[in-house]
């Protein structure tokens, strides 16, 4: 099966996977409603008609303020971190490449912490004040990821995990510091190293949509240079690529955008590990497709992990991270050792 083939076999299945997702994950709850009744509800609230009754108050506001805009920021969210993690593997070249493992999530995460501790959004730029220091803090990390892994002008595959170790630390650290220095915001700063869906509106969707929209532009328009760089870098100047603009503009895009969701939903790791990996497995490595493949398949697997997160324990709500990280640690425990062992016997691993 060829190449293109694949992917219209695998982003149909996709579609199928998301719109089944989205009714079934908009249903459970709490509340248990019917398919029949969100899509009353949308569709009601989206021309003033209704299919079959009209839709009760109580069901609008738990669907349509609730649930719809939650779910559909689970797979935005989902969507950004699954393409940003195709985008720091094939820029360094490194297979367990992740804005969770690199800390640009920790970091993201420390900005954000930092805004709401001295109120900045409460004295300039009012909701912008949280993404755009979550975005001073991605950059910060990863840029001091890349400064000390950096080899000449390689960045070596443990050297990587052990600087992106070393970050996340002192984030985390800086963390429990603000943490413990405050009073007022002590709550919403925890959220932000746990990882959460709840209280999440149409505004918070509507900007970390549009994040997604310009990453994703941005990303697939240089998705050519992207595959070249697979090559390496001097293979890749000499077929025309500029190397260090392209990885540049490329780190920025993936960072800006894990900072943006970051700023909404808090730190959740490792889907920007596990979904480039599947992918790359069923899909192949060709980054014009990979990349559309990454936001849907990311998309349909926060998704699920919300929706179990907020239903595993009803009525209590886990955080995200928790649900994330038990199926992530072991898929990173195994390609790391899978690494090692290609290492070992001199082989190399996609």
């Amino acid at each position: 099966m060829n190449k293109r083939l694949r992917f219209l076999v695998w982003s149909g299945g996709g579609i199928l996977c998301f719109l089944f997702t989205f009714m079934i994950t908009i249903s459970l709850g709490s509340a248990e409603l019917s398919v029949g009744d969100v899509w009353d509800v949308i569709f009601y609230q989206m021309t003033g008609l209704y299919l079959d009754h009209k839709p009760e108050p109580f069901v609008i506001n738990i669907i349509w303020f609730v649930r719809l805009p939650r779910v559909l920021l689970a797979g935005v969210v989902g969507a950004i971190l699954a393409m940003s993690g195709v985008i720091f593997q094939g820029i360094l070249r490194n297979s367990l490449a992740d804005p969770f493992v690199l800390g640009v999530s920790s970091g993201a995460a420390a900005g954000a912490a930092l805004s709401l501790f001295f109120g900045f959004e409460n004295l300039w730029l009012s909701i912008w004040a949280t993404p755009l220091a979550a975005m001073c803090g991605a950059c910060v990390a990863i840029g001091a990821v890349l400064f000390l892994a950096r080899n000449g002008y390689t960045w070596g595959q443990e050297r990587l995990i052990l600087a992106g170790m070393i970050i996340q630390a002192f984030f985390a650290a800086l963390l429990s510091l603000i943490v413990s220095l405050s009073t007022s915001e002590i709550q919403r700063i925890i959220y932000w190293m746990m990882g959460s869906l709840s209280m999440r509106d149409w505004n918070q969707l509507l900007y970390v949509s549009i994040a997604l929209m310009v990453g994703f532009c941005i990303a697939f328009l240089w998705s050519r240079e992207l595959n070249l760089l697979a090559l390496g870098d001097q293979a890749a100047a000499q077929l025309g690529v500029r190397v260090h603009f392209t990885r540049i503009l490329l780190i920025l895009c993936a960072s800006m955008m894990t900072a943006v969701a970051v700023s909404v939903v808090g730190t959740i790791g490792f889907v920007g590990l596990i979904i480039p990996h599947i992918l790359r497995f069923l899909c192949g490595g060709d980054h014009r497709f990979l990349l559309p493949l990454a936001a849907l398949y990311g998309a349909v697997f926060l998704m699920w992990s919300d929706c179990f997160a907020r239903t595993l324990f009803s009525p209590k709500e886990l955080p995200i991270g928790v649900i994330t990280a038990f199926i992530g640690v072991p898929f990173f425990a195994y390609l790391l050792k899978k690494q090692r062992k290609a290492a070992f016997t001199g082989r190399g691993i996609t």
